[in-house]
């Protein structure tokens, strides 16, 4: 079995080795092909990569190119972990939107929406290389934001599934505080990447007993400190908010704090330099401590059981995967892209059923929702009449000065990456 890793010259990208490595069984790689532009992180980090497997005794040959189109031939699945513009521009996206009083984030309002523009065409442009050299291949979409990016994949025709931690981390905790195995956690994960929220958290599968209350009430002011929510809020949802959904219930209070310490873009750079100075340490042969500090928690093992499953393995019968609603939520679209558990084989994922939505989810699940086809539909055609009213319908921007100055700002921050512009 061939993999390939777009973006593999991450400072990330040992977590994914480390995970290969230990979940062998599950996902036997023959060869994985790390592909990045960045040739001198490449080097740094194929080495790694390299002992990590020699050091765990994974007798897979792992190469390093930075060229697409032969990275990718013969893959049987391709994972994306892109980031176009580097940290560079994840501290714009973190920053020119505060200056109107909006959070500035890298996913979400309008930092979100400037890295959907970078991302999506360049993304499109490597699927299309994939597609050529094969067209079975699966392509895995870990680059942020998922849900636009995968719907713009989805809609091009390609096999793609999105992917993204959330779920997996609150399955982990849920775990740990129930002192079970975390296989034995089945969420009932519903929304959009990052806007979902933990419907339950049910024992041994989909029809097992839901102990989320019981999660609440033991250990719900746990739960809330890592959300950097308050317990009341919490508690009055009944629910188990992702985090990312901090940005909407406290708008105004997350943007005072974002002006007041360094944007996590500046963290994460330095970090980075301090992890490439390690990768290139010949003695080292296994992920550091300091990459749990670099976020993505246990992607690895989620991208090592979505792979399996969908290449034939012996991945989880149901995994948390963005993929096309088609009649899932009945008050979305079709073609629209959700974030929910599915039974995962090798024709794709299909969602499961969900029960009817309170309104104070649906509500803005569908506000996103209207927001990210706007978004798309930049990406794809570009304009600023186009970026303008993506702004306009996002609800963490949603009045129209503030939407004409972060139009004009997010094209001067990112015109180098704007073919109309």
């Amino acid at each position: 079995m061939k993999l390939a890793v777009v973006g593999g010259g991450s400072t990330y990208t040992p977590e994914l080795i480390d995970g290969f490595a230990r979940l062998r069984d599950t996902l036997p790689i023959g060869e994985l092909v790390l592909v990045d532009p960045a040739a001198d992180r490449l080097e740094l980090v194929g080495g790694l990569a390299r002992r990590i497997f020699a050091k765990q005794g994974h007798p897979g040959r792992i190469t390093t190119t930075s060229d697409v189109d032969a990275g990718v031939a013969d893959a049987d699945a391709v994972l994306l972990q892109l980031r176009v513009g580097g940290q560079a521009a994840r501290q714009q996206d973190e920053t020119w939107p505060l200056d109107c009083g909006c959070v500035g984030q890298e996913t979400t309002g309008a930092g979100g929406l400037a890295k959907a523009l970078r991302t999506v065409p360049v993304v499109l442009d490597i699927a299309e290389r994939v597609r050529r050299a094969n067209p079975n291949a699966w392509i895995i979409d870990f680059t942020n934001p998922v849900g636009i990016v995968t719907r713009a994949l989805l809609q091009a025709g390609h096999k793609a599934v999105g992917l993204c931690n959330v779920a997996i981390g609150f399955q982990r905790k849920f775990a740990a505080h129930l002192g079970v195995d975390p296989a034995r956690v089945h969420l009932d994960h519903v929304g959009l990447n990052h806007l979902t929220w933990e419907l339950g958290a049910r024992l041994g599968g989909p029809e097992g007993e839901n102990v989320l209350p019981r999660l609440l009430a033991e250990h719900g002011e746990a739960i809330a400190e890592d959300l950097r929510m308050p317990q009341t809020l919490v508690d009055r949802l009944g629910v188990v908010p992702s985090y990312y959904l901090r940005y909407f219930y406290q708008h105004d209070a997350v943007v005072e704090e974002l002006r007041t310490k360094p944007s996590r873009a500046a963290e994460v750079a330095a970090m980075e330099k301090q992890l490439l100075e390690m990768y290139g340490d010949p003695s080292l042969d296994e992920k550091p401590e300091l990459l749990a500090k670099r976020g993505g928690a246990f992607y690895s093992e989620a991208a090592v059981d979505l792979a399996a499953s969908l290449l034939g393995g012996g991945g989880s019968p149901y995994q948390v995967v963005n993929t096309y609603n088609n009649g899932t939520l009945p008050f979305l679209p079709d073609d629209a892209v959700i974030e929910v558990q599915a039974s995962v084989h090798a024709s794709g994922p299909t969602p499961l059923a969900v029960p009817a939505l309170d309104p104070l989810f649906s509500g803005l699940i569908a506000n996103v929702t209207a927001y990210e086809d706007l978004a798309l539909h930049a990406a794809l055609h570009g304009g600023r009449d186009r970026v303008f009213k993506a702004l306009l319908a996002h609800p963490l921007v949603g009045q129209y000065a503030y939407a004409e100055q972060l139009t004009d700002k997010l094209i001067a921050h990112n015109r180098e990456h704007l073919a109309w512009a």
